[in-house]
Protein backbone atom coordinates (compact mmCIF):
# COMPACT_ATOMS: atom_id res chain seq x y z
CA UNK A 1 0.00 0.00 0.00
CA UNK A 2 1.23 3.49 -0.90
CA UNK A 3 0.74 5.28 2.44
CA UNK A 4 1.27 8.90 3.54
CA UNK A 5 2.37 8.90 7.17
CA UNK A 6 2.00 12.19 9.02
CA UNK A 7 4.89 12.38 11.45
CA UNK A 8 5.29 14.61 14.49
CA UNK A 9 8.76 13.42 15.58
CA UNK A 10 11.26 10.60 15.15
CA UNK A 11 10.48 8.70 18.39
CA UNK A 12 6.77 8.54 17.48
CA UNK A 13 7.72 7.48 13.94
CA UNK A 14 9.63 4.41 15.09
CA UNK A 15 6.64 2.29 16.19
CA UNK A 16 4.50 2.85 13.07
CA UNK A 17 7.52 2.33 10.83
CA UNK A 18 8.08 -1.16 12.22
CA UNK A 19 4.38 -1.99 11.98
CA UNK A 20 4.07 -0.73 8.39
CA UNK A 21 7.11 -2.39 6.86
CA UNK A 22 5.00 -3.96 4.13
CA UNK A 23 3.74 -0.55 2.96
CA UNK A 24 5.42 1.96 0.70
CA UNK A 25 5.70 4.83 3.17
CA UNK A 26 6.18 8.52 2.53
CA UNK A 27 6.74 10.63 5.61
CA UNK A 28 4.81 13.89 5.87
CA UNK A 29 6.33 16.33 8.36
CA UNK A 30 3.66 18.98 8.82
CA UNK A 31 3.67 20.50 12.30
CA UNK A 32 2.95 24.25 12.40
CA UNK A 33 2.11 23.85 16.09
CA UNK A 34 5.71 23.29 17.16
CA UNK A 35 7.34 26.14 19.04
CA UNK A 36 9.94 27.59 19.01
CA UNK A 37 11.68 27.40 15.65
CA UNK A 38 14.69 25.63 17.20
CA UNK A 39 12.39 22.89 18.51
CA UNK A 40 10.80 22.52 15.07
CA UNK A 41 14.26 22.13 13.54
CA UNK A 42 15.46 19.59 16.13
CA UNK A 43 12.46 17.40 15.50
CA UNK A 44 12.72 17.81 11.73
CA UNK A 45 16.45 16.99 11.77
CA UNK A 46 15.80 13.61 13.38
CA UNK A 47 12.81 12.84 11.16
CA UNK A 48 14.96 13.68 8.13
CA UNK A 49 17.78 11.44 9.41
CA UNK A 50 15.33 8.61 9.94
CA UNK A 51 13.89 9.06 6.44
CA UNK A 52 17.35 8.99 4.88
CA UNK A 53 18.47 5.89 6.77
CA UNK A 54 15.21 4.05 6.04
CA UNK A 55 15.27 5.29 2.43
CA UNK A 56 11.81 6.85 2.71
CA UNK A 57 10.49 9.81 0.79
CA UNK A 58 9.85 12.90 2.89
CA UNK A 59 7.43 15.76 2.28
CA UNK A 60 7.69 18.82 4.49
CA UNK A 61 6.56 22.43 4.71
CA UNK A 62 8.51 25.44 5.87
CA UNK A 63 8.03 26.52 9.46
CA UNK A 64 4.82 28.54 9.66
CA UNK A 65 3.41 28.73 13.21
CA UNK A 66 0.80 31.29 12.14
CA UNK A 67 -1.18 28.42 10.60
CA UNK A 68 -1.60 27.05 14.11
CA UNK A 69 -1.69 30.25 16.15
CA UNK A 70 -4.51 31.81 14.11
CA UNK A 71 -6.67 28.79 14.99
CA UNK A 72 -5.66 28.08 18.60
CA UNK A 73 -5.04 30.23 21.62
CA UNK A 74 -4.18 29.30 25.19
CA UNK A 75 -7.78 29.71 26.28
CA UNK A 76 -9.24 28.05 23.16
CA UNK A 77 -11.49 25.23 24.28
CA UNK A 78 -10.16 21.99 22.85
CA UNK A 79 -6.96 23.52 21.50
CA UNK A 80 -5.52 20.01 21.12
CA UNK A 81 -8.47 19.10 18.91
CA UNK A 82 -7.77 22.21 16.82
CA UNK A 83 -4.14 21.16 16.48
CA UNK A 84 -4.93 17.56 15.55
CA UNK A 85 -7.58 18.70 13.07
CA UNK A 86 -5.19 21.09 11.33
CA UNK A 87 -2.56 18.40 10.84
CA UNK A 88 -4.75 15.43 9.87
CA UNK A 89 -6.87 17.50 7.47
CA UNK A 90 -3.74 18.67 5.68
CA UNK A 91 -2.40 15.12 5.63
CA UNK A 92 -5.59 13.82 4.02
CA UNK A 93 -5.61 16.71 1.53
CA UNK A 94 -2.02 15.98 0.48
CA UNK A 95 -2.72 12.24 0.34
CA UNK A 96 -5.58 12.89 -2.07
CA UNK A 97 -3.64 15.45 -4.10
CA UNK A 98 -0.65 13.13 -4.54
CA UNK A 99 -2.71 9.98 -5.15
CA UNK A 100 -1.75 8.00 -2.05
CA UNK A 101 -3.85 4.93 -1.38
CA UNK A 102 -4.32 5.94 2.26
CA UNK A 103 -2.98 8.11 5.08
CA UNK A 104 -2.32 7.74 8.79
CA UNK A 105 -0.46 9.56 11.56
CA UNK A 106 2.17 8.89 14.20
CA UNK A 107 -0.11 10.73 16.62
CA UNK A 108 -1.72 7.30 17.00
CA UNK A 109 1.52 5.98 18.54
CA UNK A 110 1.84 8.30 21.51
CA UNK A 111 0.27 7.32 24.79
CA UNK A 112 0.10 11.04 25.62
CA UNK A 113 -2.34 12.00 22.86
CA UNK A 114 -6.14 11.76 22.76
CA UNK A 115 -6.31 8.58 20.70
CA UNK A 116 -10.04 8.31 20.01
CA UNK A 117 -10.28 12.00 19.11
CA UNK A 118 -7.45 11.54 16.58
CA UNK A 119 -9.21 8.50 15.10
CA UNK A 120 -12.45 10.49 14.81
CA UNK A 121 -10.70 13.42 13.13
CA UNK A 122 -8.84 11.14 10.70
CA UNK A 123 -12.15 9.50 9.82
CA UNK A 124 -13.66 12.94 9.21
CA UNK A 125 -10.66 13.94 7.07
CA UNK A 126 -10.96 10.71 5.11
CA UNK A 127 -14.59 11.44 4.31
CA UNK A 128 -13.92 15.08 3.46
CA UNK A 129 -11.09 14.33 1.02
CA UNK A 130 -12.29 10.92 -0.14
CA UNK A 131 -9.06 9.15 0.70
CA UNK A 132 -8.91 6.11 3.01
CA UNK A 133 -7.65 6.48 6.56
CA UNK A 134 -5.46 3.55 7.56
CA UNK A 135 -6.08 2.82 11.23
CA UNK A 136 -3.77 0.88 13.49
CA UNK A 137 -3.26 1.33 17.20
CA UNK A 138 0.50 1.83 17.46
CA UNK A 139 0.44 2.58 21.21
CA UNK A 140 1.45 -0.93 22.34
CA UNK A 141 4.81 -0.36 20.59
CA UNK A 142 5.38 3.20 21.84
CA UNK A 143 7.44 2.51 24.99
CA UNK A 144 9.82 0.19 23.16
CA UNK A 145 10.25 2.70 20.33
CA UNK A 146 10.84 5.54 22.79
CA UNK A 147 13.47 3.49 24.68
CA UNK A 148 15.17 2.62 21.39
CA UNK A 149 15.19 6.29 20.38
CA UNK A 150 16.88 7.22 23.68
CA UNK A 151 19.43 4.42 23.32
CA UNK A 152 20.26 5.58 19.77
CA UNK A 153 20.66 9.19 20.91
CA UNK A 154 17.66 10.40 18.93
CA UNK A 155 16.22 13.63 20.29
CA UNK A 156 13.22 13.01 22.53
CA UNK A 157 11.24 16.12 23.32
CA UNK A 158 9.91 17.00 26.75
CA UNK A 159 6.59 18.57 25.72
CA UNK A 160 3.92 18.11 23.08
CA UNK A 161 5.17 20.90 20.86
CA UNK A 162 3.02 24.01 20.97
CA UNK A 163 3.84 27.21 22.81
CA UNK A 164 1.06 26.50 25.29
CA UNK A 165 2.32 23.02 26.18
CA UNK A 166 5.82 24.51 26.57
CA UNK A 167 4.47 27.16 28.96
CA UNK A 168 2.59 24.50 30.94
CA UNK A 169 5.73 22.36 31.21
CA UNK A 170 7.83 25.31 32.36
CA UNK A 171 5.17 26.17 34.98
CA UNK A 172 5.24 22.57 36.25
CA UNK A 173 9.04 22.67 36.52
CA UNK A 174 8.90 25.97 38.46
CA UNK A 175 6.26 24.53 40.79
CA UNK A 176 8.39 21.42 41.44
CA UNK A 177 11.43 23.58 42.19
CA UNK A 178 9.45 25.69 44.64
CA UNK A 179 8.10 22.57 46.34
CA UNK A 180 11.59 21.04 46.49
CA UNK A 181 13.05 24.21 48.02
CA UNK A 182 10.25 24.28 50.61
CA UNK A 183 11.12 20.69 51.56
CA UNK A 184 14.82 21.59 51.87
CA UNK A 185 14.18 24.69 53.90
CA UNK A 186 10.97 24.16 55.85
CA UNK A 187 9.41 27.17 57.46
CA UNK A 188 10.12 27.33 61.18
CA UNK A 189 7.28 26.21 63.43
CA UNK A 190 5.48 29.04 65.13
CA UNK A 191 3.63 29.04 68.34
Amino acid sequence: MNLLLHTCCAPCLMAPYEQLEDSKLTIFYYNPNIHPYEEFNKRFFWVEQFAQEAQLDLITYHYNPDQYLEKAAFDTPNRCETCYRLRVMETARVAKLKNFEAFTTTLLASTYQEHQLIVDLCTEASEKFNVPFYYKDFRPHYKKAYRTAKELGIYTQKYCGCIYSLEEREAEIRARKIKASENLYPKPATG
